[in-house]
């Protein structure tokens, strides 16, 4: 009777291998792998409850509890603090990182300044991105925002006018209004989400060397609208308000 050999009963290997049919096939499963790895990061962190600033654990725990190499752990951490996930303070350890819009505005930044041919229209798209989000948010405020809400407002417009009296530009009044228009609706996003898109357009105009408001006068007007028409608790002039003001900036960009 043949007895037959016994084949070798290897170790199924930590992490998994292909049979090399080219460097594009090792790129793909390479970039399959980290993805995979980066994942299991954020899972670890959503599971085990880690807050914004909580360490994580130890590089030799994660090759452990993913079952991986150090240099996958440190690629895979690299990538996430690309997206403000984690945080690498050398010396010290990786935490957990505030997740915060950065990548997003440097990712939108960088997009519409490659765009030679088109900034305007490149920069246009943030606007209209951005006005849609205004438009559908200032109907839901109309309702619920406050006096005291609407003096904090009317105390920014008068700031602006200030500002216009010693021909100063005011871009962070600009920002600080249209942050502290949609307090009431108390999420934290709505703000962060139009600062983003605030910045990316700040950030694209110095670059290109775009002047400040050319007539500040006229938007300090338009933000008053706002205001009044917030005040009467008229949604639908403060809807026609938000957009009149988003057109005037358009057409500046425009001009550009």
């Amino acid at each position: 009777m043949r007895r037959m050999s016994a084949e070798p009963r290897n170790k199924e290997p930590r992490e998994p291998r292909h049979s090399r049919p080219g460097e594009s096939g090792r790129s793909r499963h390479t970039e399959s792998g980290n993805s995979r790895i980066r994942r299991e990061v954020v899972q670890l962190i959503l599971d085990r409850g880690l807050r914004p600033g909580a360490p994580l654990p130890t590089e030799a725990e994660l090759m452990e509890d993913l079952g991986v190499s150090r240099n996958s752990v440190r690629e895979a951490l690299k990538a996430l603090q690309a997206l403000d996930i984690v945080e690498i303070r050398h010396g010290y350890g990786t935490y957990v990182g505030q997740a915060s819009l950065t990548p997003l505005i440097d990712g939108l930044t960088f997009r519409t300044l490659a765009r030679q041919d088109d900034d305007t229209g490149a920069l246009a798209e943030i606007l209209q991105v951005r006005e849609v989000l205004e438009e559908g948010l200032i109907r839901r405020i109309s309702g619920t925002v406050t006096e005291a809400e609407l003096d904090a407002l009317e105390a920014v417009v008068a700031r602006m006018e200030t500002a216009v009296g010693a021909a100063r530009p005011f871009p962070e009044l600009d920002r600080e209004f249209h942050e502290l228009l949609y307090a009431s609706l108390g999420n934290a996003l709505v703000p962060q989400l139009l600062g983003a898109f605030w910045t990316v357009f700040r950030r694209v105009a110095g670059a290109r060397g775009w002047t400040d408001d050319p007539a500040p006068e006229v938007t300090v007007h338009r933000h008053r609208d706002i205001v009044t028409a917030l005040r009467a608790r008229d949604a639908e002039s403060a809807q026609r308000a938000m957009a009149h003001h988003f057109r005037g900036i358009e057409a500046r960009t425009l001009t550009r």
